[in-house]
């Protein structure tokens, strides 16, 4: 689509070079901070099974106060950060206008360990991804469970019915009907009288939420779902995100453990969701919160945690059409809207069909479409190729063009009556759809407010932490989350997209954003119609 906010890179520029068979590994702790990021597993760390079990606790992870693991690991790339150093030094990078040093060479280095000459396994990562860094410093961290009865069932089938209403037909034999299980959380919280040494207090999660919830001045309670492509990450990973949106909210986080892929593909992860959203409102006996207003409920998510906080609200504003109840706890609930939703580079396609995600390769660390013009590939395992096959490791192929699945494939009334939504994007392979769905939510009449931080990567303030542009959007994020809650009616709408050396603001027409859901469902079925016959293609080997 054409971009208002800054040209497009034109036919024939060059682009960040890769191996010539480059194939996806995982990408690696920010290099500087040693935060994991956009579904980012640890390969430093020792290189175990996978393990398929249900996820109650993340593994324990090495220290990562032993400078060893990271020396190995970047001593190898030592001749590439000194080639980075010098065509930036230069002005000879294609970013050097943009991008200060520290960020040319964290992105890089990212990248180098994007591209491995062999494919790596999907259990070796998901594993990997779910190490447990460990609890210290400036945050409260109260670990739950979300219970169900029997009669919660209904939330199941509330879904499913969902499913169908939006595709206008039963979709129930084109996917796996997932059973409710109990899945677990952390509760975050900002523990202002720490160090950045403080151990956790020695005591029961449920007097760790007390002595959290002395600090906590905001009604401000983020449902927050964390990034990982769907395979990757968990609550643990996100520490660092959670605890600064905790500080600067003044509020609470509570983070889920919801069900990974491709062991649970959708709608498991939504089922876990909206569970979650139905315990913040109807906490079940022996909850350590009380009910919580939806008026004081925020939905966020980053890249695909910013995909189920999108379908989480599409489901939430069809059951309001529908006047839908939930059997929950017993009773039959109503499912107010939350007070608003805030997604940080989410994930709104997941046939990967906009032209960003060729055009925009140079400035993401995430590998483009023309690296990967026949889809990623992963060394087999135990957990992956699953039978019957699909191309999408959390979704079967015959749902990629859901609403529910691919937001951007929702027309634009379904968005209408929405709470008012805030997102931000960079210059990333996701930007294109970001905008669509951007543009299409506030020609629907929702307040939007967008932001566009240029030359930025994929969930950039989660990977260049601690500069000025991942401070600001830290703190854009939190205010309007915070502001939403307390003060509603000041929440501001529009684009602005934001520079990167002196963060200057520029407007933009949000509306202006969308082309028309013709336009990008056009494109959306000409990849899909693409990844079936590379399908047939691959099954006639």
């Amino acid at each position: 689509m054409a971009d208002p906010a800054h040209p497009r890179p034109k036919a024939g520029d060059k682009r960040a070079s890769s191996p010539r068979s480059p194939r996806r590994n995982s990408i690696i702790d920010d290099i500087t901070s040693g935060t994991q990021v956009g579904g980012s597993p640890n390969p430093l760390s020792p290189q175990p099974p996978p393990n398929d079990a249900p996820r109650n606790r993340p593994a324990a992870a090495m220290d990562w106060s032993q400078p060893l693991p990271i020396i190995k690991a970047l001593a190898p790339k030592v001749p590439m950060i000194g080639k980075t150093a010098l065509m930036h030094s230069l002005g000879l990078s294609e970013t050097s206008k943009y991008w200060d040093l520290r960020t040319a060479v964290t992105i890089n280095v990212i990248r180098s360990f994007v591209f491995t000459p062999e494919p790596t396994s999907v259990g070796k990562s998901q594993h990997l991804s779910l190490r447990d860094p460990g609890v210290k410093g400036k945050v409260w961290i109260a670990n739950v469970s979300l219970p169900f009865t029997p009669d919660d069932d209904d939330v199941r089938q509330t879904i499913f019915g969902a499913i169908d209403h939006l595709a206008g037909a039963p979709q129930g034999d084109l996917y796996t009907a997932p059973e409710l299980v109990e899945i677990t959380a952390e509760w975050t919280g900002y523990r202002a009288g720490a160090t950045s040494s403080t151990p956790p207090l020695d005591a029961s999660d449920a007097d760790k939420y007390a002595a959290m919830m002395k600090e906590v001045v905001s009604p401000t309670t983020v449902l927050y779902l964390h990034g990982g492509a769907y395979y990757l990450m968990d609550p643990a990973t996100h520490r660092p995100t959670t605890a600064r949106l905790a500080k600067h909210t003044t509020g609470r986080v509570l983070s889920i453990r919801y069900r990974l892929a491709p062991q649970h593909p959708f709608p498991a992860p939504l089922i876990d969701a909206l569970v979650a959203y139905l315990t913040l409102l109807y906490p079940p006996p022996g909850a350590l919160h009380t009910a919580v207003a939806p008026e004081h409920i925020v939905l966020s998510g980053d890249s695909a945690g910013g995909n189920l906080a999108t379908s989480l609200l599409l489901l939430l504003l069809t059951l309001q059409r529908q006047s839908r109840t939930v059997l929950w706890g017993g009773l039959p609930r109503s499912v107010p809207l939350p007070a608003g939703t805030a997604l940080v580079s989410p994930w709104m396609d997941i046939t990967g069909s906009s032209p960003s995600c060729a055009d925009y390769a140079h400035f993401d660390y995430l590998p483009g479409r023309t690296a990967y013009p026949n889809g990623m590939e992963y060394a087999p395992d135990a957990i992956w190729p699953v039978t019957p096959a699909r191309t999408a490791l959390h979704v079967d192929d015959a749902l990629l063009l859901h609403p529910l699945v691919s937001p951007l494939a929702a027309k634009g009334e379904l968005w209408t009556g929405a709470p008012p939504v805030w997102m931000v994007t960079g210059w990333e392979l996701l930007s294109d759809e970001d905008r669509a769905v951007a543009g299409r939510m506030a020609n629907a009449g929702v307040k939007v407010r967008y932001m566009e931080f240029e030359a930025m990567p994929h969930c950039f303030a989660m990977v260049v932490e601690g500069s000025a542009v991942a401070r600001k959007c830290i703190r854009e994020w939190a205010g309007w989350m915070k502001k939403v809650v307390e003060a509603p009616g000041s929440v501001g709408e529009g684009g602005t997209v934001v520079g990167f050396k002196k963060l200057e603001e520029r407007g933009v027409d949000v509306r202006g954003l969308d082309e028309g859901w013709e336009v990008t469902m056009g494109r959306m079925k000409e990849r899909f119609r693409k990844n079936e016959e590379r399908k047939e293609a691959m099954a006639k080997l």
